[in-house]
């Protein structure tokens, strides 16, 4: 018996809008709604970046939701 142990919560994944950096050198990506700019470039190495999609885990970006 394991008294106090939560089940394990299910995962829940979703197809997301990504940006992919589009150097060969590098592999960065970035969530849609994580993003800095309307057309982003990549944090890591200043290229260009291009939208895309993922199966991704579901994560909400709360600071997009603060109104004021």
């Amino acid at each position: 018996m394991a008294f106090g142990r939560k089940p394990p919560e299910e995962i829940v994944t979703a197809e997301t809008k990504i940006w992919v950096c589009t150097s060969d050198q590098c592999n960065c990506w970035v969530r849609d709604n994580f993003k800095s700019s309307a057309i982003p470039t990549c944090p890591i190495c200043s290229s260009e970046m291009e939208q895309t999609t993922k199966e991704l885990e579901v994560v909400n970006n709360h600071s997009f939701n603060v109104t004021g």
